[in-house]
């Protein structure tokens, strides 16, 4: 409650000024939900939710002439937005929504009570209001008493709550990961019989409350709450599916819990190497799925060994498949798949047994996704043999000192055949075609094994290619 004093003095001229306009009018105005909750937690944002008695085209009229910028994008839906002073501030009318319960969009309906608003809310912790004519707490479902307890409970029943929008038991796992909050039996129990309801929700929903619970400071409650009540069954079936393989070094449970330890050293590696950047989705997704492709590749050895052959690829196929199905986007499929593909090579390196050669194609082969692809495979090392992890960490500082001495040398950013498509269509007499291309890839290939040529040695391999494959003249 201190924390909502004090978070309120700080933007309470504003909110006085707004509420005393509501007031001149005949309505009433509340800081509600989130901005509550935030207030209670002392984090509050400069983005604030208001609910109001007044119908929307009443709320237009108030704010028109007050506002900075006015917006009506949301009228519909009753919310009339303004920006004043720097802050983005949300005002919605009371709602008292019916659902069809089919799909997810309500039936808007206008309700006349705060308490009313309030018992349509998804969790109790959002339910908390502060009525800015009197600056008085209203909190009609202990919704303080769950945010000390810090357990996410719903003011309705959850049946009711998830039957009207199953987006919410999403919206549970993403505050469990956000907050660190726990979710209360009754909405795991919940969320665990009606999770085949979340398919209701559009694949970009999901992804967009996905993408959120896993860029939270620690991820891995929200993910083990989806994976437990078999909601990840239903948008994130590849995460389940790796509690049925083993942990090849037998260091795990399963590559399931591995995977959920990559995923916090990732992000451990992501703070301390950018510590003022925002948080890495692709880094985060890749570490997370870097591994799924070893359930459909696991073959049990002679002696009680398993392994898991090319599940690197198989994986990088399974990841695009997944990231596609939930609408993300291209480049984001892209690179997260990149990394799967990439993430085992390192393991060839041995104790530095790789050419320049190898060492170029490793480094051209991640392009942009290198710096990220460091910190996946290094987070990959999970062994609890501190001698081991202590090596292949060694190993690793000694592929990036090698890389750094490489591309002092050559710009490995830009590997470049040592002729460009003219000259190798002069030198060939070529018209542009596919030949040319063929020989372009030819003269890259032979720049990354044996790093830049000569000029005069770059047209003598042209040449003789050609040759050996009756191109040109």
């Amino acid at each position: 409650m201190q924390n909502a004093v004090t978070e309120l003095m700080r933007i309470s001229p504003l909110a006085d000024e707004l509420a005393k306009l509501f007031a001149k009018a005949g309505y009433g105005l509340y800081l509600v939900g989130g901005s509550v909750r935030d207030m209670m937690l002392g984090r509050l944002s400069s983005d604030l939710d208001f609910t109001t008695d007044a119908r929307p085209d009443q709320v237009l009229k108030i704010v028109s002439a007050w506002g900075d910028a006015v917006w009506d994008v949301g009228i519909a839906f009753g919310t009339v937005g303004v920006t004043k002073q720097g802050m983005t501030l949300e005002i919605t009318t009371f709602r008292a929504d019916s659902y069809d319960r089919v799909g997810r969009n309500p039936e808007v309906t206008f309700g006349d009570s705060i308490e009313g608003d309030l018992l349509r809310r998804d969790f109790t912790v959002n339910a908390m209001a502060i009525d800015l004519a009197n600056q008085t707490f209203v909190d009609p479902y202990d919704g303080l008493q769950a945010l000390q307890d810090r357990v996410l409970d719903t003011p309705a029943t959850p049946q009711e709550s998830f039957a009207d929008d199953p987006l919410r038991m999403l919206r549970a796992a993403r505050f469990s990961a956000q907050l660190g909050f726990t979710a209360a039996p009754r909405v795991i129990d919940a969320m665990t019989s009606m999770a085949e309801e979340i398919e209701r929700i559009t694949a970009e929903r999901v992804q967009a409350e996905l993408s959120k619970l896993l860029l939270a400071a620690d991820p891995r409650p929200g993910l083990e709450l989806l994976v437990d009540t078999r909601l990840a069954d239903h948008v994130l079936p590849e995460v389940p599916g790796m509690r049925l393989a083993i942990d090849e070094h037998h260091q795990h449970k399963d590559v399931y819990q591995h995977s959920l330890t990559v995923l916090a050293q990732a992000i451990d590696l992501e703070k301390s190497h950018e510590p003022t950047s925002e948080p890495d989705l692709i880094l985060r997704l890749a570490a997370l799925l870097h591994d799924v492709g070893k359930p459909a590749t696991r073959e049990f050895q002679p002696g009680g060994g398993v392994s898991f052959h090319h599940h690197e690829v198989v994986g990088a196929k399974m990841a695009r498949k997944r990231l596609r199905a939930l609408k993300f986007s291209k480049e984001i499929v892209q690179d997260v798949s990149q990394l799967v593909f990439l993430h085992l090579r390192f393991h060839g390196y041995g104790k530095g047994e790789w050419t320049d050669s190898a060492v170029r194609r490793y480094v051209t082969d991640a392009g942009d996704l290198l710096p990220r692809l460091h910190k996946l495979v290094r987070a990959d090392c999970t062994t609890r043999n501190r001698k081991k992890a202590a090596a292949l960490q060694a190993t690793y500082d000694d592929l990036e000192k090698r890389i750094a001495a490489i591309q002092a040398q050559e710009d490995l950013d830009r590997v470049r055949p040592d002729l460009n498509g003219e000259e190798i269509m002069r030198i060939l007499g070529l018209k542009p075609g596919p030949d040319v291309g063929k020989a372009w890839k030819h003269l890259k290939e032979l720049r990354l094994d044996r790093g830049p040529l000569e000029h005069d040695d770059a047209v003598a391999e042209l040449k003789k290619w050609a040759a050996e494959n009756g191109i040109g003249a």
